[in-house]
């Protein structure tokens, strides 16, 4: 069975319409080239974050948190709306592929040359947000908040995946990163909010978390339907290497977001940091 080939899409095909790639003078090409060959600064970045979590904490340690109510808000505010704006754009991408001939499988296999030059854009945004989400862990050191393991552990690993793997240009990275899109929008959205003092009732936070693992789970599906489609003999683009990293990726996540979630809202303990200490 071969892959079913979708027609690549016009911006003006799409449901919602941000096309920003022509006001950045965006070249897909010499995007994918330059991640090829430039993919290891993500390991001098990770390098930075883990020096700044260690010698961070270590300043903070007798030192009073620092107030950033103000530059987190903002910071969130950012961060929601960005990923708001990735959503409406690469969901009109995915819905145009589902809607062709080969469905859902097509959204899973076909080429992702055979997209349009605003969702590559979108897909090179998603990458540079991963380097600029470490952010995220300055503001918790600083404001002495626990620092537990799945927190810089999906920090380091998401960016690492999306920097190495960009210029093989997996056809499955479609979903992943609108699903991605997706739950940012609503976690983000919920930490502006929390971030200016609105209080979240307790089961949309627990509802959130859920959404989480909910992403673990369709990461896992879509890997492993790839795998059985490689395994039958069709077409798609996606490599082995590719599926096994991302299987153990998505397994992992699923493990500590359920222990997060079992101990923050069932055992009513909390969970220990990377410095032991409890948080709510």
């Amino acid at each position: 069975m071969e892959v079913h080939r979708v027609k690549i899409p016009s911006d003006n095909d799409s449901l919602f319409n941000f096309p920003l790639n022509k006001y950045f003078n965006f070249d897909r090409y010499v995007a994918r080239d330059w991640m090829e060959q430039n993919w290891t600064i993500s390991l001098y970045g990770i390098g930075v974050y883990a020096l700044f979590i260690y010698f961070g904490q270590e300043y903070m340690k007798n030192r009073k948190p620092m107030d950033l109510k103000r530059a987190l808000a903002i910071w969130n505010f950012t961060l929601a709306a960005f990923s708001i704006t990735g959503t409406v754009s690469v969901i009109s991408e995915f819905i145009f592929v589902l809607r062709q001939e080969g469905g859902f499988h097509s959204t899973v296999c076909a080429p992702c040359s055979e997209i349009s030059d605003s969702a590559v854009f979108w897909g090179w945004m998603f990458c540079m947000t991963k380097l600029a989400e470490l952010i995220d862990t300055v503001f918790i050191v600083l404001r002495k908040r626990p620092l537990i393991f799945l927190h810089f552990y999906h920090h380091i690993t998401v960016l690492l995946y999306a920097w190495y793997f960009y210029s093989d240009e997996i056809a499955p990275a479609r979903w992943f990163i609108m699903v991605n899109f997706i739950i940012h929008s609503v976690m983000y959205t919920y930490y502006s909010l929390r971030s200016i003092g609105v209080y979240i009732p307790k089961p949309i936070a627990m509802a959130i978390t859920v959404s989480q693992l909910s992403q673990m789970v369709i990461g896992v599906y879509v890997n492993v339907y790839a795998y059985k489609a490689l395994n039958r003999g069709e077409a798609c683009d996606v490599k082995y290497h590719h599926l096994h990293v991302g299987l153990g990726l998505y397994a992992s996540y699923f493990v500590l977001f359920g222990n997060y979630f079992y101990w923050a809202y069932f055992k009513g303990k909390g969970f220990t940091s990377i410095k032991g200490t409890k948080t709510e």
